[in-house]
């Protein structure tokens, strides 16, 4: 099965952006963003943090244990499904483990 269109993503799997999206930050703005064809999305301050990390090397499960490391407490099932629906999107690719 093609990794966009599986239906959930595993604690193994090592989310990365799509080659079209970009993370970036407005200035005016003053938030994240991810920036992709003809479109921009104003992110908050969790979503940036998780995208920060989707670099293609980092697990599902370290993006979780890193994000627990820099707050108190973080949902994984919240950083899955997240994930799960930008992956559903095609914004974020995911390899497996």
């Amino acid at each position: 099965m093609h990794p966009s269109t599986r239906p959930d993503l595993s604690t193994v799997d090592r989310p990365r952006l799509a080659r079209h999206v970009r993370l970036s930050f407005c200035r005016t703005r003053q938030r994240p963003i991810l920036l992709l064809p003809e479109t921009v999305v104003v992110l908050n301050g969790s979503g940036a943090d998780i995208l920060g990390l989707c670099d293609g090397r980092h697990t599902v499960a370290e993006i979780v244990a890193e994000l627990g490391a820099r707050y108190r407490s973080v949902p994984g099932d919240e950083v899955r499904r997240f994930l799960t629906r930008l992956v559903a999107r095609r914004w974020v690719e995911a390899g497996d483990g």
